[in-house]
């Protein structure tokens, strides 16, 4: 017969109030080995970051077209990964500091970017929209309101399957330490990222259908998940396996769109995970040759050729 230990929860709850769960020195050094020495002006495609900033509590964003205004957002790419990984009560909030070209220091205190935006969705639009406003080449004759001329491919990193976790009654209850730790988990930080997650959601869906370009945007996400599955830190090589199939299933699952009433995720009627995926890859490399064509980089490229 199995005897649970009392002290084991107990120990858990008194280290999650005094630290994070992780020291993140295995990450640091991982980060660092593949990453190196390399900055953001280094990515081979532009790419947009999320964390932030407890010192000032706003978000701060690592943004390829950012970085051309503000080069003090140059930062290493491994500094970059590890604050953007450093989710409260996870991982410490991670420090570091920049150095522009006129010798300017920066520095930077940051945390998870998901406290801001657990769905960056928003934020690589708004990043988007403002290089298109700035008029650059890289978006030649394309008018930033204009969503028939935007694809966006939104990957969820899974949810729970959807039961009651939490009630009025109980949470009634809750002081700050109810918030923070109740039924191994973390209430306070649940709320957040999953409210987080959800309004962009609701945001995008509703803009592009507004907009009559519905097909243009694709969310793809597993709100199924169960047991392991369903934890953010169960790195066992039986869980990442497991993972990967979730992952290959789920292509061959109905294109869904969240119900706001239920929070479900239901069948939208637009075939499969996979046939979406490669009618929007059609439909990007379309949208590249017309854009060769309409920019004046892509007109002396063809020429040149």
């Amino acid at each position: 017969m199995y005897y649970s230990c009392p002290f084991g929860s107990a120990t858990k709850l008194i280290k999650s109030l005094t630290g994070p769960k992780y020291d993140g020195k295995y990450l640091h050094r991982l980060v660092k080995e593949k990453l190196g020495d390399k900055k953001l002006h280094e990515t081979l495609t532009n790419v947009v970051i999320p964390t932030f900033d407890i010192k000032n509590l706003q978000p701060t964003i690592f943004s390829s077209y950012e970085m051309k205004q503000n080069p003090s957002l140059d930062a290493s790419l491994s500094d970059i990964c590890v604050a953007t990984s450093a989710a409260p009560t996870y991982l410490p909030a991670h420090s570091f500091e920049t150095k522009d070209c006129t010798g300017k220091v920066r520095s930077f205190d940051l945390i998870d970017g998901g406290v801001a935006a657990n769905n960056p969705t928003l934020v690589a639009l708004n990043e988007v929209t403002k290089e298109i406003n700035r008029g650059s080449s890289d978006y030649y004759a394309i008018n930033a309101m204009d969503y028939t001329r935007f694809l966006v491919i939104s990957l969820g990193t899974g949810a729970p399957k959807t039961e009651v976790k939490y009630d009025a009654i109980k949470a009634a209850k809750w002081g700050v330490l109810g918030w923070l730790s109740s039924e191994s988990s973390t209430p306070l930080v649940d709320v957040f990222m999953q409210s987080s997650s959800d309004m962009t959601d609701f945001h995008i869906s509703t803009a592009f259908k507004a907009l009559h370009s519905e097909n243009g945007y694709l969310r793809i996400q597993d709100d199924t998940l169960t047991g392991d599955e369903a934890s953010v830190d169960v790195a066992t090589k039986k869980n990442l396996e497991s993972l990967v199939g979730i992952g290959e299933r789920l292509l061959k699952k109905p294109v869904t769109k969240v119900n706001f009433e239920t929070g479900l995720c239901e069948p939208c009627g637009q075939g499969t995970n996979d046939e979406a995926l490669i009618r929007l890859a059609k439909d990007l490399s379309k949208e590249k040759r017309i854009r060769d064509m309409r920019s004046p980089q892509g007109k002396v490229a063809k020429a040149t050729n």
